[in-house]
């Protein structure tokens, strides 16, 4: 019997019902036909935060970062590459915290890079700090363990 999760699509908002297995298979939004999954992390902003991050069955590692972060920049390509080889397992999603204060205040940030880890829209991780690619795939098989 074949599982679904519920994925929103990171272009419209809309709910799509994916079978688990055709995860994998480049799947496309039923509303406005664009592929849920593009192999890099989603911009989030409050317009969209919560149809993406707040709902669905995925996992969410959202990456709380600012343009003029020396650490945010240099952690911005492990980031681009973990979306590449973890979707679609989990979904990656950065917040530019100086164009969207108000989410970096809705989630107390008071440091960046800062990471949150979501499932259903509530943090159940989260982590200070940039990482290099084996400590952010070790911080992310204790949050998702």
């Amino acid at each position: 019997m074949s599982t679904t999760l519920d994925v929103p699509c990171p272009h419209c908002g809309a709910l799509n019902r994916v079978p688990s297995e055709r995860l994998g298979e480049a799947p496309v939004c039923g509303r406005c036909k664009q592929h849920l999954f593009e192999g890099a992390p989603v911009t989030l902003t409050t317009a969209n935060f919560d149809a993406i991050a707040g709902r669905g069955d995925l996992p969410v590692v959202v990456d709380f970062w600012a343009p003029w972060c020396g650490p945010c920049r240099g952690f911005a390509p492990v980031f681009s590459d973990a979306a590449r080889s973890l979707e679609p397992q989990l979904r990656l999603a950065k917040v530019d915290t100086e164009a969207q204060p108000a989410l970096a205040q809705r989630f107390g940030i008071r440091s960046i890079p800062t990471l949150l880890v979501l499932r259903g829209g509530r943090e159940i991780a989260r982590q200070a700090g940039a990482l290099n690619p084996a400590q952010l795939r070790q911080f992310l098989a204790g949050a998702l363990a």
